[in-house]
């Protein structure tokens, strides 16, 4: 089954910008009232076919009073093919743009405004995952290009309200989340993903 991490919706971001961010001041390549840091479609297939492409992938958790995660969020989505698959949340890093800048953005697009993440202390991701559009490669797989991507565990204290292109977040139990039912809906192999941040906060099953 093709599968594909998550691209921006056109209509929220535009052509050549995501969300709010702003890179700064660019003397040189910047076009007038657009975001330094995006790409347009034409350039992004250019890339994808030359370069692996930088994202980060967030697996949302909530966390009880001693901090031991005791639910896990998965998105629900439909691909392109129309079949319901679940993944987490993730995106790419734009240039100019820090680990944190980013994690912060997708996880606010992908859950909403009151999710209140809690980023983590440090920038270093519990794994590192590779997407390569060639099955057999990985475990993990990206039919449109190669990707490497930080992964994070990110508990979340507020309200979510999935936005973009998910129908909803899941919450489930640790042992729900590394069943074999719900790693088969996970696209691209995350299910292994998921049972790699569980086991990197202590509580896999």
């Amino acid at each position: 089954m093709a599968v594909r991490t998550p691209d921006p919706d056109p209509e929220n971001s535009g052509p050549l910008d995501e969300g709010s961010f702003d890179a700064g001041s660019f003397d040189d390549g910047t076009l007038p009232g657009v975001g330094p840091g995006w790409l347009s479609d034409i350039e992004l297939e250019q890339i994808r076919h030359r370069l692996p492409i930088l994202y980060v992938e967030a697996v949302p958790v909530r966390v009880d009073g001693l901090g031991q995660v005791i639910e896990v969020g998965l998105l629900l989505r439909a691909n392109a093919m129309g079949e319901m698959t679940r993944t987490v949340v993730s995106g790419r890093v734009m240039y100019g743009e820090s680990l944190r800048d980013a994690l912060f953005r997708h996880l606010e697009k992908d859950l909403g405004p009151m999710a209140f993440p809690q980023l983590p202390a440090s920038p270093v991701p519990f794994m590192v995952a590779e997407y390569f559009p060639i099955p057999g490669v990985s475990q993990y797989s990206d039919d449109r290009q190669h990707a490497v991507s930080l992964a994070y565990v990110v508990p979340v204290t507020g309200t979510t309200e999935p936005r973009q292109d998910a129908l909803e977040l899941t919450w489930l139990s640790p042992a729900e989340a590394c069943s074999s039912q719900v790693a088969a809906e996970l696209e691209g192999g995350r299910g292994a993903l998921v049972k790699a941040a569980l086991a990197a906060v202590g509580v896999l099953p």
